[in-house]
């Protein structure tokens, strides 16, 4: 029979070895994955720890048959020790060559998921935001086909136009998430960007709620190609409507235009009575005409004092702001009538070459 300290030998080396066989299989847990470039994996809904670990296999990331049924055990052993196959989260992850085994599975259990990313540029039309989103890759498409109005319907806005109600700015989503959960991120930015304003809005302003606040940002958003602009600019509008005058403002007509604007616009188009031309109706008009972007929000609730009441391109996205129409008609015959050829209403873009 096996003396006593023979049998605590013998549990000893037992115990020894399964110690160095599971840090041996973890081992394996730790070594990077088998790929040259970059990769995609989608962690489904309802995956398990195990799926993952297959379709990881089937990739051939997990090497060959043997080095990936040691991984297995490897997963198996850290999963004993960490219970992960109970917080796999759902989404899309990113392997990239280098990544170890155990940097995936971290990365899966806190939720690291692959974020990509979407711009609403200031400035823009409900049509073109939609265009955007409808371009966004891996964005689920809700919205494309229901109007404007279900649209609201669905974001709890029914009696809400969405023209300008979607803050401008570079959203991050996942591949989980849809357009309409962007859109209710922009709503609800843009709804608090607005309160805010209003509460610090100057007095005397010429408005009867902050959605006049509203529409009149986004009037100031399609005139300012600068945006230290953008106060005087507010100043002007703002001191037009306390004097009754039209705004005059030739954004609206192109707006109320809509799909008909080819980029002029005719003698005749400012005198076609939509209700977005103020060259034809006194105030504001019904809606905005853009989504306007945070600095021109703040613009519209504490306009810059001027004494200005025109103002005309010069061609170079800035303006030439006159207090008098005799003013005005010269600034207008000198930047308009005898336009330069290189003539812009914005500024040219940072990339553009110098000619």
């Amino acid at each position: 029979m096996l003396k006593a300290r023979h049998i605590g030998l013998l549990i000893l080396l037992v115990c020894v070895s399964g110690v160095s066989a599971t840090f041996w299989l973890a081992g394996h847990v730790h070594r990077p994955l088998l790929l040259q470039e970059r990769q995609l994996l989608e962690v489904a809904p309802g995956s398990s720890l195990s799926a993952l670990i297959r379709q990881l296999e089937r990739d051939g990331l997990l090497g060959g048959r043997t080095e990936a049924a040691r991984r297995r055990v490897g997963v198996r052993l850290y999963d004993l020790f960490t219970d992960v196959s109970q917080r796999v989260r759902v989404g899309e992850y990113e392997v990239k060559p280098g990544d170890t085994l155990l940097q995936l599975l971290l990365r899966v259990e806190r939720g690291d998921v692959l974020q990509r990313q979407v711009t609403l540029l200031e400035g823009w039309n409900m049509r073109e935001v939609r265009a955007a989103l409808a371009r966004a890759e891996k964005l689920r498409q809700v919205v494309a086909d229901i109007s404007d109005q279900e649209l609201m319907e669905r974001l709890g806005r029914p009696d809400k136009s969405p023209e300008g109600w979607f803050a401008p700015d570079t959203w991050s989503y996942t591949s989980a998430d849809s357009d309409l959960d962007v859109l209710r991120r922009a709503l609800l930015r843009q709804e608090t960007l607005l309160a805010d304003a209003w509460k610090n809005r100057a007095e005397n302003l010429p408005y009867s709620d902050a959605y006049d606040a509203l529409i009149m940002a986004s009037i100031i958003e399609k005139e300012t190609g600068v945006p230290s602009e953008r106060g005087e600019i507010a100043g002007v509008f703002v001191e037009r409507l306390r004097r009754g005058m039209r705004l005059q403002t030739d954004p609206t007509v192109i707006y109320g235009m809509g799909d008909r604007y080819e980029g002029r616009i005719r003698r005749a188009d400012l005198r076609e009575a939509t209700p977005w031309n103020t060259y034809v109706i006194r105030g504001l008009p019904p809606t905005p005409i853009a989504m306007p972007g945070a600095d021109a929000i703040r613009a519209a609730v504490a306009p810059q004092p001027t004494d200005a009441l025109f103002f005309v391109a010069r061609g170079d996205g800035s303006h030439q702001f006159s207090r008098t129409l005799e003013e005005h008609n010269r600034a207008v015959r000198e930047y308009q009538l005898n336009r330069r050829q290189d003539y812009r209403s914005s500024p040219a873009p940072a990339s553009e070459p110098e000619q």
